[in-house]
């Protein structure tokens, strides 16, 4: 059994279910009309456990908390790709004005330090598969393979040194129902200008290692980084530019105004005209968007380093990570020192948007075990070194939001990433700092601004809904 990190949020690095699943989630859950004699039960505590996966040495180094109170133009709440590079980009367009970002425990701690690693293009629903919308899909596309460039020329400037590759990704084909949709999609796909590819077992089982999938669909764009330093980097850009962080500063309360006040668990108070919220699976427990997501566990594990002639056994020759074509998906990646690290599978969702750790995670992670011997039997024997998990937000259509609330139009958002958050974090980081700038018009064409995801209900038909439709997914997928 591998060590079992307890740990609070850990996103996946590709969907965490399909439109079917979601759907069937909504319908599960009653609708809109339920809350009536639903009241909204909001947790009174908030979890922020230290961030122990593998990629947590590699997390920078915590700033001090917050010691006096403070007058800022833009307030940031929460460390994570969001809001860091939130921060980093409201500087480059706001220059002169004070930008201070809060975060809870210390950048990284959450979701940004705990994933799979996989940066991939478009959204979680829109990621290999057809939308009604094929010319805003190639408008997304192209700016979050852009977004991937951005990152790599930050890498570069600051010297940081994120471990990103632009290799491409694969979804590797479970069935041979999906290689037949697959081939069927990417005709099309590359009819309307995508690059994508299909490939068939042997190339695929060549790139990878494994010999089980019926081939694959490669995005050429797509790529991997290590979360941890991807983390140091947008924190190290943040700070250049001249953003005040403040790790180790719960927010406890906000009071909406033209002027905001943030109230912080070290007892000091920031005041701000602009407020960001960039807290993803924690954003109910501030008493928003508590209908537009829900936390759901995802659990990931990684192996001890492989020697070369390991690594030859199975073939895995090129840093290209891949998920499968499940619903409950599982997904890979190798490091550049030789690990593979492997994760996804059966997520879970507590009760009441609770982000504690999962009860059974122990099971969880036998279940990746039991899997990752399934895909690569020949290195079963070298075990796994180390084991996390945690919650990422999940919307119920896949698709991501942002955009502006409050009375007065001043607090920014951006939300329901639904485990494909690696690279649309920072992009939507760059597109906030825009909405704040006044340079609403660039963005209009984007399908997600100031449209929320469908609604969730409240508990206790929120819970009762999701965990309905994850039963229903175990049940007629095998």
């Amino acid at each position: 059994m591998p060590s079992e990190n307890r740990t609070t949020v850990e996103p996946r690095a590709r969907n965490l279910s399909r439109r079917r699943v979601l759907k069937t989630v909504a319908l599960a859950a009653g609708g809109i009309s339920i809350n009536a004699v639903s009241p909204i039960i909001l947790s009174g505590d908030q979890v922020f456990e230290v961030n122990r996966s593998f990629w947590s040495t590699a997390l920078p180094s915590s700033n001090k908390a917050l010691a006096t109170n403070l007058d800022a133009d833009v307030v940031v709440i929460g460390g994570g790709f969001t809001g860091l590079s939130a921060a980093y980009y409201l500087r480059k367009r706001l220059p002169g004005k004070r930008v201070v970002l809060l975060e809870a425990k210390s950048c990284g701690n959450g979701a940004s330090g705990r994933n799979g690693g996989m940066v991939l293009t478009l959204t979680e629903s829109r990621y290999m598969r057809p939308s009604e919308d094929p010319d805003t899909d190639r408008r997304l596309y192209d700016l979050t393979a852009g977004n991937i460039r951005l990152l790599k020329a930050l890498s570069t400037e600051l010297g940081v040194d994120c471990e990103l590759e632009q290799n491409g990704a694969l979804q590797v084909l479970n069935t041979a129902d999906d290689l037949a949709n697959a081939a069927s999609f990417v005709e099309r796909a590359r009819d309307q200008g995508f690059p994508f590819e299909l490939w068939n077992r042997e190339r695929t089982a060549a790139t990878i290692g494994s010999k089980i999938y019926q081939g694959a669909m490669f995005d050429p764009r797509s790529g991997q980084v290590h979360p941890g330093k991807l983390v140091a980097l947008w924190k190290t850009a943040a700070m250049r530019e001249g953003v005040d962080i403040y790790d180790h500063t719960p927010v406890v309360n906000i009071e909406e105004g033209a002027i905001h006040r943030i109230e912080t668990a070290t007892g000091y108070v920031v005041r701000a005209p602009t407020l960001v919220l960039a807290t993803n699976a924690y954003t109910s427990k501030l008493g928003y968007l508590h209908g537009a997501v829900a936390p759901v566990f995802d659990y990931v594990a990684i192996t001890p380093v492989l020697t070369e002639a390991q690594l030859a056994s199975i073939g895995w020759k090129t840093l290209i990570p891949f998920n499968d074509s499940r619903t409950e998906v599982y997904y890979a990646g190798l490091t550049r020192d030789r690990r593979i690290h492997f994760g996804g599978g059966p997520v879970d969702y507590s009760f009441d948007d609770g982000v504690r750790e999962w009860p059974d995670a122990r099971m969880r992670y036998a279940g990746l075990i039991r899997e990752f011997t399934r895909v690569f039997p020949s290195i079963a024997h070298v075990g796994i070194e180390n084991a996390w998990g945690g919650s990422v937000d999940m919307s119920l259509d896949g698709e991501p939001s942002l955009g502006t609330l409050g009375r007065y139009r001043n607090i920014f958002y951006g939300i329901g990433f639904s485990g494909q958050g690696v690279n649309l974090t920072s992009t939507f980081g760059r597109i906030i700092a825009d909405l704040v700038a006044g340079r609403r018009e660039e963005w209009n064409w984007l399908p997600f601004l100031d449209r929320l995801p469908p609604y969730i209900p409240n508990e206790p038909f929120r819970w009762l809904g999701i965990r309905a439709a994850l039963a229903y997914t175990r049940l007629t997928e095998r």
